[in-house]
């Protein structure tokens, strides 16, 4: 008597056995990186024991690249890409990826919209990797990283936890220079402009802030939140000026802000650097146009995006590229010089 010949595993049934989702289980049958050794030990035993045999067809296809890479943004500024900051880093990004094949996809995730899309792009794997960057407290885009098979390289740390991948500037240390060089010009009532609290590189700068000021023994002449943008830092001058009228110096936490603030000063009528130093962070184009030009934190921001890019493509090859802080440094100009004013 015949018997009828045995079926064949599927490969949702490896999954199932292994606990895993059908994309991580082809991902390890098919051999392609950036799959946790767990996950990995998993589906393999789960071969083994069902005796699941891959497809030929399926497994080209599986390994087939998708050909483009995403830098996804969580912000609420329609025109993010606009700003110099992202735009630095987009060409750093795009400087890198001309040396590969591969495309730039560039997302807005701020809305439901957009973090949908994200969540169709990762769950499909219509790209070969992701870059986030700006990851606010408890973003969902964080909680996506952690569930996607792809590989996820953020641009600057997030506020909790700490990913395997990311490139993020040196933010304590560089404001830290910022404080040390105002005390040295002889100011001894220093206040500063934060950006959101919901931000890891807003958090850092504050933190360098007033690990400096404890060192030096000064207290803070003041620490009023800002947003980031050049009419939030006027707005948070301003507030400075009512509650400290006697402050004789500023850090804020990046250019927009103290763009804004020397305008307040101004319509206050506080010469800069004469009655208030002011002492900024990024180091962009404007910097040097300010009216005086800025003294400022400079962080290498277009290689900030070309060192995301260069370790997303590592990640995409198979590798585990090390985290990698980048250095910054003060670019000293009118508006804070050496010499008290």
């Amino acid at each position: 008597m015949e018997t009828s010949p045995r079926r064949q595993p599927t490969l949702d049934e490896v999954a199932a056995r292994a606990g895993v989702s059908r994309t991580a289980a082809s991902r390890v049958i098919n051999n392609v990186p950036h799959v946790s050794a767990a996950k990995r030990a998993a589906v393999e035993r789960a071969v083994r024991e069902l005796g699941y045999v891959p497809n030929p067809t399926a497994r080209a296809l599986a390994t087939r690249r998708a050909g483009s890479v995403v830098l996804a943004v969580s912000s609420d500024e329609p025109g993010l890409f606009a700003d110099p900051f992202f735009a630095e880093v987009t060409v750093g990004v795009s400087s890198f990826l001309d040396q590969t094949d591969l495309e730039l996809v560039l997302l807005l995730a701020n809305t439901p919209r957009g973090k949908e899309r994200l969540r169709r792009i990762l769950s499909s794997q219509r790209a070969d990797g992701v870059m986030l960057m700006a990851v606010r407290g408890d973003d969902p885009l964080g909680r996506l990283a952690e569930q996607t098979d792809l590989p996820v390289v953020f641009g600057g740390l997030p506020l909790t936890g700490t990913p395997r991948w990311y490139v993020d500037p040196d933010n304590r240390g560089g404001a830290r220079l910022a404080v040390e060089h105002l005390v040295r010009g002889g100011r001894r009532s220093i206040a500063m402009i934060t950006g959101q609290v919901d931000l890891q590189a807003a958090v850092a700068r504050e933190q360098g802030f007033r690990e400096a000021l404890v060192l030096t023994g000064l207290p803070h002449a003041g620490i009023v939140p800002g947003d980031f943008t050049q009419s939030g830092g006027e707005t948070a001058m301003e507030r400075l000026l009512a509650d400290r009228p006697g402050l004789d110096a500023v850090f804020t936490a990046n250019d927009n802000m103290a763009l804004g603030a020397l305008r307040a000063l101004r319509r206050n009528g506080r010469r800069v650097p004469e009655d208030v130093a002011v002492v900024g962070f990024d180091d962009l184009a404007g910097a040097l146009y300010a009216d005086p030009p800025l003294t400022t934190v400079h962080q290498p921001v277009r290689a900030l995006g070309l060192e995301l890019a260069r370790m997303l493509v590592a990640v995409v090859e198979g590798q585990d590229p090390s985290p990698l802080v980048l250095p910054t440094r003060l670019t000293i100009r009118e508006s804070a010089p050496l010499t008290s004013g």
